[in-house]
């Protein structure tokens, strides 16, 4: 599956890992895990891998507007991992859609990404 999905043992920290193309079908079983730990745990700090993503088919797309609208204030803190100029840019683009605090970090910083989520 092009989404890895790995919540901590606290369930309050998500790595999430995208590669390949993303179609809705990968939406379909990614969005109830996701509703599941919010309904649990509250608002989550997420990091997010796109090591490897080639984007969305655009049935996924839309999947992915409407999963940052219902989500919009359960994020606390995105960070996004990646190793392509257009990744980081996305991460400027992702900010009107969240409240959450996001910062951008290429694959060989993912350690500091990680300590920057789980600052207090």
């Amino acid at each position: 599956m092009p989404i890895e999905f790995k919540p901590d043992e606290t369930g309050t920290m998500l790595e999430i890992h995208v590669s390949g193309k993303l179609v809705k079908a990968d939406y379909d079983k990614f969005v109830p895990e996701f509703d599941n730990l919010v309904r649990a745990h509250g608002s989550l700090r997420v990091l997010f891998d796109m090591t490897g993503f080639e984007g969305w088919e655009s049935a996924a797309l839309w999947e992915d507007v409407k999963f940052s609208f219902k989500h919009f204030s359960d994020i606390e803190r995105l960070a996004m991992v990646g190793d392509k100029r257009w990744e980081h840019a996305m991460a400027s683009f992702c900010k009107p859609f969240t409240k959450a605090k996001i910062q951008y970090y290429d694959h060989a910083d993912a350690d500091a990404a990680r300590a920057w989520l789980a600052e207090t």
